[in-house]
């Protein structure tokens, strides 16, 4: 998966608390166990003015002007803000798929649904979790200024302005820290040791033949 070091982007403020995973890529469109082709759905309910449906393009449905991803302001967003208890409801792995493939690298909220949490971390997206005071403050300076800025830095577990000025610090657990900012899902880090892994099945069949036929 792709590292996550240092991220500057637009912030997208979508000021919902509860955003569960049906909401985030809705269950019609779950028949694919592929990564990809979620994106155009993401949200699907809330960007469109029509029911979505995995058998009908989607070029040409007609979009909802009040829906935040769907303002001018906030194109090419790479930071979701939102609110408490973000990503609850089911665990489907979709549902960072989708996110990451409408192009957000980052969330920030006040807390999160811990399988989502999860999920987002194994597929290179970083949850960053600030204070209520903080998400406050924030959707207030999202609405404020258009084209609104924010570098989240993972090493330094910090938040600020492109400026330079702070605006919160995070925590982080070490190892998905480590994980992040060297781009190792599951898979990755278990090649890690892909040459002990060879050398244990070589003595394997060395010292159990009948193991292998």
């Amino acid at each position: 998966m792709e590292r996550f070091t240092v991220l500057t982007g637009v912030v997208a403020p979508l000021d919902r608390a509860n955003v569960d995973t049906d909401q985030i890529i809705p269950k019609q469109f779950l028949k694919s166990i592929k990564r990809t082709g979620f994106g155009p759905n993401l949200f699907d309910a809330w960007r469109y003015l029509d029911e979505g449906r995995p058998d009908r393009p989607d070029a040409g449905r007609p979009l909802n002007p009040d829906f935040v991803l769907n303002q001018p302001r906030y194109k090419g967003a790479s930071i979701l803000l939102a609110r408490e208890n973000f990503g609850c409801g089911s665990s489907r792995e979709h549902a960072p798929w989708a996110l990451a493939e409408y192009g957000f690298r980052a969330f920030i909220a006040p807390s999160y649904a811990d399988i989502f949490f999860s999920n987002c971390c194994k597929n290179g997206l970083l949850p960053v979790t600030l204070t209520d005071a903080e998400v406050d403050r924030l959707f207030h300076e999202a609405a404020a200024f258009p084209g609104f800025r924010l570098t989240i830095d993972l090493e330094k577990q910090t938040v600020a302005t492109p400026d330079g000025g702070e605006v919160g610090r995070f925590d982080m657990d070490p190892f998905r820290k480590y994980a992040l900012l060297n781009g190792l899902d599951d898979i990755g880090l278990t090649l890690r040791h892909a040459d002990k892994i060879r050398a244990f099945e070589e003595r394997r069949r060395s010292e159990q033949p009948w193991l292998f036929g």
